[in-house]
C-alpha cells in the first residue's frame, strides 16, 4: 500500500488542536524524537531564525543600584509595589534585585522612569 500524502495532509488540516497535540505525543513515544529539538535546526536558516525569535511581553524591573538618594527610592519603590516602609527599605538595600516582575512594556518603563527620577540605576529584564 503506497502512502498518499494529501490524504495524510487532508486529515491533518481537519484535525483539532487537541487532536494535533496527541498525535505529536505519539509520534514523540513511537519514534523516540522531540518536536522541541526537530523546530531547533530549522529556525537556523539566515532570516528565519529572526522570525523565530519571540518579542518580549513580560519585562521585570530590577533595581541595579541605588544611588546617592536611598530615601527618595524607597519612597518610590514603596510607591511602585504597594510594600511597607521595612520591606521596601530591605528590597532596595538588597540591590540588585527585582522590583516588580511580569509587567507590561508600559508598565515597566514606567516604573523604571519613576525609579530614575528618584536616582536609582534600573534595568529592564
Amino acid at each position: 500500500m503506497a502512502f498518499d500524502k494529501d490524504a495524510f495532509l487532508t486529515a491533518l488540516d481537519s484535525m483539532t488542536v487537541l487532536e494535533l497535540n496527541d498525535l505529536v505525543k505519539a509520534i514523540e513515544e513511537k519514534f523516540g524524537v522531540s518536536a522541541a529539538a526537530m523546530a531547533a535546526p530549522a529556525g537556523a536558516g539566515g532570516g528565519a531564525a529572526a522570525a523565530a525569535v519571540e518579542e518580549q511581553t513580560e519585562f521585570n524591573v530590577v533595581l541595579a543600584d541605588v544611588g546617592a538618594n536611598k530615601v527618595s527610592v524607597i519612597k518610590a519603590v514603596r510607591e511602585i509595589t504597594g510594600l511597607g516602609l521595612k520591606e521596601a527599605k530591605d528590597l532596595v538595600e538588597a540591590a540588585p534585585k527585582a522590583v516588580k516582575e511580569g509587567l507590561s512594556k508600559a508598565d515597566a518603563d514606567a516604573a523604571k522612569k519613576k525609579l530614575e527620577e528618584a536616582g536609582a540605576k534600573v534595568e529592564l529584564k
